[in-house]
């Protein structure tokens, strides 16, 4: 138990004549001084304008002490500020800097606390008690218009990468189910990417194949792409848990084209046994690995309607064959084997860093017990993933930072110490005169006011 005290000055061994000491004086202090450029972004896109009106608010206006929309901003900062758990808004309900983010007018009144923020990720729960609710199709249509925004001209093509990842899950959520592959009980939701720029976060139950709705998510991103750019390109690259027969057959009929891993078997591995004969000799002769391309078409005995454009990598190292397929649409004139694997197909790794990205924002939190809880939840962390990408984009754009990961930003563009005065005229914040980048905080800052 800790011990009670009111003692507010320490002191510490001190430092050659100087005493050395410690109080509880400062007014008002943040850690987050950086965070108002975070702000800024908004005021560019204009995102949490928007988002409250993808909800419905059942509460009585007479009755309301918190707007929907000072929770929401609320929550969202507070996620992409660092604050995974509700727990951490009892603290933070009082601290000025996310009243003004959160566009709180009396900046001294306390935000919302753990449980109303509560009230709201558990929407539909009871009519009692959780009168606030939302429209998936609103918040995914928010989305893509960001996109669709963030376009002065028209794109000449479009690569939407698909993947599917696990949450793990450590409770008894609805629709857990135990993955053979992962290896634990998890969700699988599906992400959709235009390059950094996250169209799509579905939350899906792990009993089910990775490509499960893909046709209908694509369909519903592509449609409105095609009516604001009708002569883009537009093309699909995922991995081989998305070559399946519904989707390449959607593409075809639609004039999308695709690039999808192919999975090994017994007949591809015949196809291409010179050419692993041929980097098996390669590799014995330098000692290094050794890659060999060839293509071919090929149709499955049962699944597919036709043949199509595979191309493979016999590759041989150190520990033995190691070859690869594709399959694609795209044809041989625009992208050769070699490079449709290597500078292509492969560049969809850099998706799986935008993943990994989703968990800094704590996308990994579905811990409530409705689907549509944890739905939100996960919502909330691609909405604050959607404003450090346009920060990135529209901020950081020709500096350093400009393909720095969420983690990175925020610890040395958001995590500034700052004292916040605040007066009946001003608000300011006096940041760390040490601070060691200050010239890419001021390059920022004009950026967004540009």
């Amino acid at each position: 138990m800790l011990t009670e005290c009111n003692q507010s000055c320490f002191s510490f061994a001190p430092h050659f004549s100087r005493s050395v000491s410690t109080e509880f004086s400062a007014q008002r202090v943040t850690g987050d001084g950086g965070a108002l450029l975070l702000r800024e972004v908004n005021r560019k896109i204009n995102l949490l304008g928007r988002l409250p009106g993808c909800f419905r608010d059942g509460r009585d206006p007479l009755l309301v002490t918190h707007p929907l929309s000072e929770m929401l901003a609320q929550r969202i900062y507070g996620l992409a500020l660092g604050y995974e758990d509700l727990n951490d808004h009892e603290q933070l309900r009082c601290d000025p800097l996310l009243a003004l983010l959160s566009g709180k007018r009396e900046l001294d009144e306390p935000l919302a606390g753990k449980s109303t923020l509560n009230r709201l990720e558990l929407t539909g729960r009871s009519e009692r008690y959780h009168k606030i609710s939302y429209s998936c199709d609103a918040i995914d249509r928010l989305l893509l218009e960001l996109f669709l925004e963030s376009h002065s001209t028209p794109p000449r093509e479009i690569v939407l990468d698909l993947d599917a990842t696990d949450i793990p899950l450590y409770g008894h959520q609805p629709e857990r189910f135990f993955h053979g592959y992962y290896d634990a009980y998890c969700y699988l939701p599906l992400y959709i990417f235009a390059g950094d720029q996250l169209l799509c976060a579905r939350l899906r139950p792990a009993n089910q194949d990775a490509a499960a709705g893909a046709v209908a998510e694509v369909q519903r991103i592509v449609a409105p792409m095609r009516a604001r750019w009708p002569e883009v390109k537009i093309t699909l690259r995922a991995d081989s848990g998305f070559c399946r027969e519904e989707l390449m057959a959607w593409c075809e009929a639609h004039q999308v084209d695709y690039a999808f891993g192919l999975a090994r078997n017994q007949r591809l591995s015949k196809i291409i046994g010179a050419q692993m004969q041929q980097a098996r000799v390669q590799h014995q002769a330098t000692g290094q690995a050794a890659r060999v391309f060839a293509e071919f078409s090929y149709r499955t005995r049962k699944s597919w309607s036709g043949s199509r454009r595979v191309v493979a990598k016999a590759e041989y190292l150190v520990k033995g064959e190691n070859p690869r397929f594709v399959v694609t649409s795209l044809s041989a004139d625009q992208w050769p084997a070699r490079d449709l694997y290597e500078k292509f197909y492969c560049a969809r790794g850099e998706m799986e860093n935008r993943i990994k990205e989703q968990m800094c924002l704590f996308a990994d939190r579905l811990s409530t017990q409705e689907m549509q809880g944890n739905q939100l939840r996960l919502y909330f962390s691609a909405l604050a993933y959607t404003l450090i990408e346009a920060l990135r984009r529209l901020g950081l754009k020709g500096t350093e930072w400009a393909q720095a990961q969420v983690d990175t930003i925020r610890l040395r563009l958001f995590k500034i110490g700052a004292l916040v005065r605040i007066s009946v005229r001003r608000v300011v914040l006096q940041l760390s005169a040490s601070y060691p980048w200050k010239n890419l905080y001021a390059h920022t800052f004009h950026a967004l006011r540009c």
